[in-house]
C-alpha cells in the first residue's frame, strides 16, 4: 500500500499537531515546515510531519489546482477523470494516516495536494485544518470557485482554513489569517561575512574560475560574475507565475554594468512540480537569444537538494551579494523569498500581488510594482540601483518589519492559538489576524 513518509515521526499520545504536505524538500512549504516543526517541538507542542506520495498525473492535477487558486489554470483539465485519480492516489494514504491519529490531534494539511485527506482524518476523530498558502485577490476569476465546488465535501470536513490573506479562504470555512514567517537564524538567513559570501559563491563558479568539485549548484553562464559588478537577483521556483523569463527580458534595458542572477532548485529534483523544466528551458532560450554582451550578464543558478544546508547557505549568499532583489511574481500567495530578502536588509522590488502586500509597505520597506508593467519594473530597479542610500533605508526598515511580524516564533504562537481554540464562529470570520505592514505603521 502506498503510504505517506514521516519526516518527523510524532510522539505517542494525543493532543499532537501533525503536518502533512507533498514534499520534504524544495519549495516554500517544505522550507517553512523545516523551521516550524522543530520550533513547535521546542515550544512544547508535540509535533510530527508526514509527506504524501503521488505520481505524475496526480501532481499534474495538483499543479493545475495551484494555478486555479491563483486565478489562472485550466478549468477543463479539472474533469471527473482527473479528480477521480487524485482521490484514488490519496485514498490508501488517507486510510493509513487515519490509523495514526485520533481525538485531540490537530492535523494541518498543506496546499491542494493534501485537501482530499480531510474527510478520512475527521472521521477518525482528529481536528483538521487546511493551510492554503496560495490564492488570488483578483476579482472576476473563476478558478477558486471551481476548486471550492469540486472539493465541497472535503472543505466541509475542516475545522478551519489557514491563509495568508482572508480573500484566499473558501467562503464556507472559518479562516485563520496567518502571514508567512522565516527563521532568521537558519542557514538561508543567518548573517554571513563578505568573505563568506564570496567564498560560497566562488565554490559554485558563479564568481572566480574554479568551482569546487562537490559544488551544491550548477551555474549556467558565459563568464563568471565580475568583481564589483552590480547585481539584481531573483530567487524562486521555476514556475510560470514567478515570471523568470520576464525578468531575463529586462536585462538589455538595465545599465550595462548590472548583472542578473536567477536562482532556483534544479527542477529535475522536485517531483511535485511538473512544469519546472519547461519554464527553465524557456528561460534558457530567452538567454540564448540575446546578443553576446547582454547574455554575458545573465547567470542561472540551479541548486541541488542533495545538501540542503549548503544550498540554503548559497541562496543566502546570492541575496546578500545582490544590490537589489526582485520578485516579479504575477500571483503570490506566500512570498517567502521576499521575506528572506527583507531579513537580510536587501531593497526589494516585488509584484504588487497577494501575500507580498502583507510584507512590503511601498516606499518604506520596499517597492511594489505591477508585475505586468515592464516599464514600471524597470523604473523601480533603475531607481534603486542609482540610489544606494535609499536601498539602505528600505533594507533597514524591511529587516525591522520582519523582526516584528514575520519570525518563526510568531508563527508558533499563531499555531498555538489555533491548537488551543475550538471554534464555532461562522465561516468567513478571521480567527487569528496579524496586522498588515500598513496597519502596523
Amino acid at each position: 500500500m502506498v503510504r505517506p513518509t514521516w519526516v518527523t515521526p510524532p510522539p505517542p499520545g494525543r493532543g499532537r499537531v501533525l503536518h502533512v504536505n507533498a514534499t520534504a524538500t524544495g519549495g516554500g512549504v517544505a522550507e517553512l515546515l523545516h523551521g516550524l516543526v522543530p520550533a513547535q517541538a521546542a515550544a512544547g507542542i508535540a509535533t510530527g510531519w508526514a509527506v504524501i506520495a503521488g505520481d505524475h498525473d496526480f501532481f499534474r492535477t495538483t499543479k493545475n489546482l495551484h494555478h486555479l487558486l491563483h486565478g489562472t489554470g485550466d478549468a477543463g483539465a479539472l474533469d471527473a477523470r482527473a479528480v477521480a485519480h487524485y482521490r484514488a492516489v490519496l485514498a490508501p494514504q488517507a486510510r493509513w494516516l487515519a490509523g495514526q491519529v485520533g481525538p485531540g490531534d490537530l492535523v494541518a494539511l498543506h496546499d491542494p495536494q493534501t485537501l482530499g485527506l480531510a474527510p478520512a482524518l475527521a472521521a477518525a476523530g482528529a481536528r483538521v485544518i487546511w493551510h492554503c498558502h496560495i490564492g488570488t485577490t483578483r476579482s472576476g476569476v473563476d478558478g477558486p470557485a471551481l476548486v471550492w465546488d469540486t472539493f465541497a465535501a472535503d472543505l466541509a470536513a475542516l475545522e478551519g482554513v489557514v491563509t495568508t490573506l482572508p480573500e484566499f479562504a473558501p467562503p464556507s470555512v472559518a479562516a485563520h489569517v496567518v502571514p508567512p514567517a522565516v527563521d532568521p537564524d537558519g542557514p538561508k538567513n543567518r548573517p554571513l561575512s563578505p568573505d563568506a559570501v564570496e567564498a560560497t559563491l566562488a565554490a559554485t563558479g558563479l564568481v572566480g574560475a574554479h568551482p569546487a568539485p562537490d559544488a551544491v549548484a550548477t551555474v549556467e553562464q558565459d563568464r563568471p560574475l565580475p568583481p564589483g559588478a552590480r547585481v539584481v537577483a531573483q530567487v524562486a521556483r521555476w514556475d510560470p507565475l514567478k515570471d523568470m523569463t520576464g525578468v531575463v527580458r529586462l536585462v538589455p534595458d538595465l545599465p550595462d554594468d548590472v548583472h542578473l542572477v536567477l536562482a532556483g532548485v534544479d527542477p529535475t529534483e522536485i517531483p511535485d512540480d511538473p512544469e519546472g523544466l519547461r519554464v527553465l528551458d524557456e528561460v534558457r532560450a530567452e538567454r540564448d537569444a540575446m546578443r553576446g554582451p547582454d547574455r554575458d550578464r545573465v547567470h542561472l543558478l540551479l541548486t541541488s537538494l542533495r545538501d540542503e544546508t549548503r544550498a540554503a547557505l548559497l541562496i543566502n549568499a546570492v541575496q546578500r551579494r545582490a544590490d537589489v532583489v526582485v520578485h516579479k511574481s504575477l500571483e503570490e500567495g506566500f512570498g517567502l523569498a521576499v521575506t528572506e530578502a527583507m531579513v537580510k536588509r536587501r531593497a526589494v522590488v516585488a509584484g504588487d500581488v497577494g501575500g507580498i502586500r502583507r510584507q512590503i509597505d511601498h516606499g518604506r520597506t520596499g517597492l511594489l510594482v505591477d508585475p505586468t508593467d515592464r516599464s514600471a519594473v524597470l523604473a523601480a530597479l533603475r531607481h534603486l540601483l542609482a540610489e544606494p542610500q535609499l536601498r539602505r533605508r528600505l533594507g533597514a526598515a524591511a529587516a525591522d518589519v520582519v523582526a516584528e511580524r514575520f519570525t518563526m516564533a510568531r508563527l508558533v504562537r499563531d499555531y498555538r492559538t489555533i491548537v488551543d481554540r475550538r471554534t464555532s464562529r461562522p465561516a468567513g470570520t478571521p480567527l487569528v489576524a496579524t496586522p498588515t505592514a500598513e496597519e502596523a505603521r
